[in-house]
């Protein structure tokens, strides 16, 4: 546990994605539990955070740390004084060191855990074995048996807790429509100075358009009364609250004709889609609208997988890779040991050779003597070998048990 090994642990992520439940949750005796989303509180710490900050040796929890960022060189001069592990759990719902004068990184002391919605294992309390399933090419042979259609329902309601709840779609979309209203009504203020807030509110519709797309400022502003130093601005702010993130291309080759650009994702497909007004009648039909959404949402279960294997010490780098030829790779995930895991997300249920042209492609050209398994993930339900080291895999082998007989 980190809280047994380091003096302070920085808990982050979107608000509503469950840090706080998670922090109240963890049963330590004597901890000391703050939210700056109390005003007195907050009043307080911004008045004495020297003050605020001495305890005895239990844990002090601060939830919404980014609400008074003077605590942070006060937390500081704590942890420097008493080397005791378990100090200080921070939370915040905004990434911390990017927020204008953060001059306190906590280097040395401080450990960060990104808490995101729920992936689809969490919900279903299976363990995220997918990657060490693809890189052994040993997948179970015990799986869901779902379908397209499945697959957009899951999608469409994402991973926040609280709409996770809501039995009818429209009316988690509601929820997710009234969090945006507040994020962008409240939370923004704590990091940026918005003058238009219409204008956020427009460029974070494109946004969740424009998912799982490479970035193109230039076509971003088309149709948006915002300068394009305005437009990195805001989208940088929409990343420090963890509503969209970047993608980065794979870096590590000399060919000439590869597009550097990142790709952007939203965070949570259920929040795309109610920003987008998206309905499952709409998207069932429509193959681009499926497609997006489709590998936006894979691509959530990704990282989150990755990053629940960082606690246990297990290392993963993801990239996309694009060409001026036209060669596409959604995903390539590297381990520790540099070996690669090529993924391509098909919204169709059948899958062909024609399906792993891009996978054979940078094997073949790019890749030379590392280790490359190609994976095709798609809605159909059959587990299929396509040659050496390529394979057709349900999305939902992502969330499997872990079962081989």
């Amino acid at each position: 546990m980190a809280l047994q090994s380091t003096r302070v642990i920085e808990l982050a992520g979107a608000r509503q994605c469950g840090k706080t439940t998670l922090a109240r949750n963890l049963n330590l005796p004597n901890a000391i539990y703050y939210t700056l989303d109390d005003t007195t509180l907050l009043q307080s710490a911004l008045s004495d955070p020297h003050g605020f900050v001495q305890h005895g040796n239990e844990l002090m929890i601060i939830d919404e740390v980014q609400k008074a960022l003077v605590l942070l060189p006060a937390v500081k001069k704590d942890v420097d004084e008493n080397q005791s592990v378990g100090r200080f759990l921070l939370t915040g719902s905004a990434n911390i060191q990017s927020l204008p004068g953060v001059n306190e990184s906590l280097a040395g002391r401080k450990r960060k855990i990104r808490l995101r919605p729920l992936a689809e294992g969490e919900i279903k309390a299976t363990q995220p074995n997918f990657l060490q399933w693809a890189y052994a090419q040993n997948f179970p042979k015990i799986y869901p048996k779902d379908n397209k259609d499945s697959y957009i329902v899951l999608a469409l309601k994402g991973g926040y807790p609280e709409p996770l709840r809501i039995k009818q779609i429209r009316d988690a979309h509601q929820w997710y429509t009234d969090y945006i209203n507040s994020i962008l009504e409240r939370d923004l203020k704590d990091i940026i100075n918005i003058r238009r807030q219409n204008g956020m509110k427009e460029l974070l519709e494109v946004l969740a358009a424009w998912s799982s797309k490479t970035m193109d400022i230039s076509a971003i502003a088309s149709g948006l009364a915002l300068t394009r130093q305005t437009i990195s601005i805001y989208i940088n702010a929409l990343e420090s609250l963890y509503l969209v993130e970047k993608l980065p291309a794979w870096p590590k080759t000399d060919y000439d004709r590869v597009n550097k650009q990142e790709k952007i994702f939203m965070t949570d497909t259920g929040l795309m889609s109610s920003i987008l007004n998206w309905r499952y009648e709409k998207v069932r039909l429509d193959g681009d609208l499926n497609g997006k959404l489709l590998e936006t949402y894979v691509y959530t279960q990704l990282v989150a997988h990755m990053e629940a294997l960082e606690l246990q010490d297990e290392r993963y780098k993801i990239y996309h890779y694009r060409d001026r030829l036209k060669h596409e790779i959604d995903f390539i995930i590297e381990n520790k040991d540099g070996n690669l895991l090529g993924i391509e997300v098909k919204a169709g249920s059948a899958v062909s050779q024609d399906s792993f042209k891009n996978l054979k492609w940078f094997r073949d050209n790019i890749v030379k003597d590392q280790q490359f398994i190609g994976v095709v993930l798609y809605t159909g339900d059959q587990k299929t070998p396509f040659g050496p080291s390529l394979w057709a895999i349900p999305i939902n082998v992502l969330w499997a048990p872990n079962q081989f007989v």
